[in-house]
């Protein structure tokens, strides 16, 4: 079963509709069929509200399921309820971040594309700290609570059974100061740290690389059961976008793979982030 209540809260909606979809109702046949709204039903099978387990149990008992699927879906409801450790810092972490704290935490694969800062799961708490200080109106407390929940994040990468990381940068992201020149070096030798594990990946992408197939950063996020499909996550300023249409992951995936083929493989990148670790180092 899925593991974070993000997830959990996702997995019941896919099954959800799922089930109607199988028995070839509408949202507003079964609404009707249950005294409720169409509107309703729409909102428990895209987990756009809270799910009690007493409504999922009147729609497996519409929908005739057999009892383990029934108690099944009834736990995800009920589990789904339970709050993220992420939760606990409040506002430092956004609505819209917090549910992708909530996917990342059951991943299996990562796929991310990086063309202006140094992804989150290899940032420094130094680099973090000058990222949030400079686009965010944060308190002290809440900068604090904001960097350490980025490096309590980062215990994805080396925990039993951690998600693999392809991480695609930028050479620009290197190059961009970020800090100063010792937070910089940091950073990237911190960066070469983490390239070392091996479920992850680190590649550049060079200014000599030519037109390439991507207008801005983006993760795509997979995840270890045939019925949850990847999702594809861009973050705004303010908000952020998720895609789970099969066309648009399909359109970000030939991106992904086409980013991945004109990057510098891992040894020439490596190389590249040593090079200009020796510049910040003069």
């Amino acid at each position: 079963m899925a593991g974070s209540p993000t997830a959990r809260r996702r997995r019941l909606a896919i099954e959800l509709k799922k089930l109607r979809e199988e028995n070839g109702l509408t949202c507003q046949q079964v609404g009707q069929a249950l005294d409720w709204s169409g509107s309703k039903v729409n909102r428990l099978e895209t987990g756009s509200g809270r799910v009690q387990p007493s409504d999922v149990d009147a729609l497996c008992r519409f929908y005739n399921t057999s009892d383990d699927l029934r108690d099944f879906l009834k736990r995800l409801a009920k589990d789904s309820k339970i709050r993220g450790w992420w939760h606990a810092h409040g506002s430092a972490v956004p609505p819209w971040f917090s549910v992708y704290i909530g996917l990342e935490q059951d991943v299996s694969s990562l796929r991310q594309y990086q063309c202006e800062f140094v992804p989150g799961l290899m940032q420094t708490a130094a680099y973090a700290a000058e990222l949030h200080r400079l686009t965010n109106q944060l308190t002290g407390d809440e900068l604090r609570s904001a960097v350490d929940v980025r490096m309590e994040r980062q215990s994805l990468l080396t925990r039993d059974d951690p998600p693999d990381l392809w991480a695609i940068v930028h050479e620009s992201v290197l190059r961009h100061v970020i800090g100063d020149r010792q937070v910089m070096r940091a950073q990237l030798e911190h960066m070469l740290c983490v390239s070392q594990l091996k479920n992850v990946t680190l590649q550049v992408l060079p200014f000599d690389a030519g037109t390439y197939p991507a207008t801005g950063a983006f993760t795509i996020l997979g995840f270890p059961e045939q019925e949850d499909p990847d999702v594809v996550y861009r973050e705004g300023m303010t908000d952020a976008v998720y895609l789970e249409s099969p066309d648009d992951v399909g359109q970000y995936t030939r991106a992904y793979d086409n980013l991945r083929a004109i990057a510098s493989s891992p040894p020439r990148s490596v190389k590249m982030i040593k090079a200009i670790v020796e510049e910040h180092s003069r």
